[in-house]
């Protein structure tokens, strides 16, 4: 079983914190990079609760529901996807973006070149949800998931990363 966790409770301890191509996602490090205008429209606490829950565990999926009642086919789909390719639970945590508004919400910037959007979707400047952790890193939403699954390599990068479940050794007769 999938571990789930909620957001409200690591949002709150963490505001409490002291002060191309989808072949190429994992051949270099990827960093999120926040405009100056788009930056301050993160707060410090969603900020640190969104870095909190990313460090969370090694795969860490933001999606609408829960893994056992997604609320969205996407995010149904990512979780399958997940459980297919045999991510370790214990090494999993799925953050449910419905119980707080603030990491969904879109707002109207139209100062901003890109519309502006705050949360996740700012911290992340990927458009929607769900949204794909692997050690920290942002690998994408559901269809780079699906592409990744699809073509093999989504495989690979979890076996590299060391998030499956560990091979039962073969019992002696």
């Amino acid at each position: 079983m999938i571990l789930r966790t909620s957001l409200r409770p690591a949002f709150r301890q963490a505001s409490q914190l002291p002060g191309s191509s989808v072949a190429n996602i994992f051949s270099k490090p990827q960093s999120i990079r926040l405009t100056p205008a788009s930056y301050r429209l993160l707060s410090a606490e969603t900020r640190a609760a969104i870095d909190k829950a990313v460090e969370s565990k090694p795969v860490v999926l933001f999606m609408k529901g829960t893994p056992e009642t997604p609320q969205c086919g996407f995010s149904r789909a990512s979780i399958q996807i997940l459980g297919l390719q045999g991510v370790d639970p214990n090494k999993f945590a799925a953050f449910n973006v419905l119980e707080d508004e603030e990491l969904r919400q879109d707002h109207d910037l139209s100062m901003l070149s890109d519309g502006g959007h705050t949360g996740l979707k700012e911290y992340s400047d990927w458009p929607t949800i769900p949204q794909l952790y692997l050690q920290k890193e942002f690998v994408g939403g559901c269809d780079i998931l699906m592409n990744m699954h699809q073509n093999g390599e989504l495989a690979k990068v979890l076996e590299e990363k060391d998030v499956l479940v560990p091979a039962e050794a073969p019992k002696d007769p």
